[in-house]
């Protein structure tokens, strides 16, 4: 799993973003039988790896866009954060049906329509800040990115709880472990670097 993280990163910091998908797509299943002979989870090894290197890729491509990569990182990371605060003081000050109960107890639909709302707030102020005219683009994308976000957050919650654990690691105790911290920027980078690709990165918000 390491190898495979050390030469998509590399591939892709020499801006052979291609070729460092292809080593995602061939190094996730070459993990899992690694895992497998020896004896470990081979299914989850082999998703672990793009769990989180799809992710790691996007984030760096994001950033490695000519010109845009600073604003269009920050931005993500402005949304995401925004997401996470507005969806919890929303949750808890107006409570409601819960959003998935069985995976997430404590997510509510008004926490969902508080994060989107907070990141449309927020992602037109970043974008404003950045120097972009296109504010209500910037809210239409920051919403959308706030339900992908959420969505991230609720399959973490689901590896969790399938795995039978209560955090995801120990390295930030107390707060479910340091893939709790970041499931939504999971979910977000990798969605928000879709739609660099399809319709090219001068035409998200903040140009």
């Amino acid at each position: 799993m390491l190898a495979v993280g050390l030469v998509a990163t590399l591939l892709i910091a020499l801006g052979r973003a291609e070729s460092a998908l292809l080593c995602l797509l061939v190094g996730a299943p070459l993990a899992a039988l690694v895992a497998w002979l020896a004896g470990g989870a081979p299914a989850w090894t082999g998703l672990g790896v793009g769990y989180v290197g799809l992710p790691a890729l996007a984030l760096l491509w994001l950033r490695g866009v000519p010109e845009l990569g600073l604003g269009l990182l920050l931005w993500l990371l402005v949304v995401v954060w925004s997401t996470d605060t507005a969806a919890y003081f929303a949750g808890r000050a107006i409570g409601g049906p819960r959003l998935a109960p069985a995976i997430s107890p404590s997510k509510t639909w008004a926490g969902l329509c508080g994060g989107m709302l907070g990141a449309a707030l927020s992602g037109v102020l970043a974008a404003w800040l950045l120097g972009s005219g296109r504010l209500l683009l910037a809210a239409g994308l920051g919403a959308l990115l706030a339900a992908v976000a959420q969505l991230g957050d609720l399959v973490e919650s689901g590896f969790k709880r399938a795995a039978g654990v209560k955090d995801s690691g120990t390295l930030i105790p107390g707060h479910g472990g340091l893939l709790d911290r970041i499931d939504g920027l999971l979910f977000a980078a990798p969605a928000l670097a879709l739609l660099g690709l399809l319709a090219g990165p001068e035409s998200l918000a903040w140009r």
